[in-house]
């Protein structure tokens, strides 16, 4: 008999996954530890696991396999070194999440594209204005659409927008989807920058990927383009994102992330007219994803059992 182990913090949610994986899964002994203080304890006889392992609890793991991260974008100190130097293998959820994600970038790209929230604004003050727009029409079937990390997100995302007419150019250092664009090193990042109309972030929040949205960057931008991020906050500096838009030096911004979140009500991005803003809420209403959640640890706890190879293994060094 294996045992797992749904680590703390442990909500209603987790507690009903357990039921059904120990249901589903009877090779395991699901046990749902409540208090950190029985990490100790439980640990040494852990073959698996979902949450996360305190680094002061690390040492007691020493049969630990696999270790499946509730979140594709952690925040930075769930890859402590002790769990990179680890021999647990980590899994992540990304991919359950890339058609939301992508209906929501698209979602900016037409209404900062056809000028929707200056006629939002005119209709809030019962104002017929045909020339409420105060920016360029872009026409995405004519469009340069750059995408800043092609993963599942970056990729259906790519996916739509071709369907649009888009020529699409992704970056990412692996390049592991199969998409019908071409994707790019990092290193190619600010030679094709200034060609796009569009630019899509959806990288994780990592060492390289820290404040990568950085006042040269946008200068290096069309005035016309627009800045999205779906990816994590911490990638752009809002400082030199507000200056940019400030000095109309890009055309807007469709963000759900945040460098401060949540976002202060004093923030000046509050007042760009040119900038959409949604609080992390990309997949927050998505009814589907609770069990797309669950379907991914079955999955990969029914691979664990017959020692297959487990479903979105993580480089723990690179964080994704």
């Amino acid at each position: 008999m294996r045992t797992f182990l749904m680590l703390p913090p442990v909500d209603a949610e987790q507690r009903m996954w357990a039921i059904r994986l120990q249901a589903d899964c009877p090779e395991f002994d699901v046990k749902v530890i409540e208090d950190v203080g029985e990490l100790p304890q439980v640990l040494s006889s852990a073959d698996a696991g979902y949450g996360w392992v305190p680094p002061d609890a690390l040492q007691y793991a020493k049969n630990l396999r696999w270790l499946q991260n509730p979140m594709a974008g952690p925040p930075p100190d769930y890859y402590y070194p002790e769990l990179v130097e680890h021999p647990v293998v980590v899994t992540n959820p990304r991919g359950i999440y890339s058609d939301h994600i992508a209906h929501h970038i698209l979602m900016y790209m037409l209404a900062l594209s056809r000028g929707l929230p200056y006629y939002l604004d005119a209709q809030r003050e019962n104002r017929w204005n045909r020339n409420a727009r105060r920016r360029g029409y872009v026409d995405i079937a004519d469009s340069t659409v750059l995408i800043n990390g092609v993963g599942g997100i970056g990729a259906e995302a790519g996916r739509l927008c071709l369907a649009l007419g888009a020529k699409v150019i992704g970056i990412d250092p692996r390049g592991e989807e199969s998409v019908d664009f071409e994707v790019l090193s990092p290193d190619a990042l600010d030679g094709v920058l200034p060609s796009a109309d569009f630019i899509v972030t959806t990288v994780p929040h990592t060492p390289e990927t820290e404040f990568m949205w950085h006042r040269s960057r946008f200068a290096a931008m069309k005035a016309t383009a627009y800045f999205i991020n779906i990816g994590r906050g911490m990638t752009a500096k809002l400082d030199d994102l507000v200056d940019a838009l400030e000095r109309n030096a890009i055309a807007g911004a469709g963000l759900d992330v945040f460098e401060i979140e949540p976002l202060p009500d004093d923030h000046p991005l509050w007042e760009c007219e040119n900038v959409i803003i949604t609080p992390h809420v990309a997949v927050a209403d998505a009814g589907n994803i609770s069990e797309r959640r669950y379907e991914l640890l079955l999955d990969n706890a029914r691979r664990f059992l017959v020692d297959e190879p487990l479903r979105n293994v993580v480089n723990k060094a690179l964080r994704y």
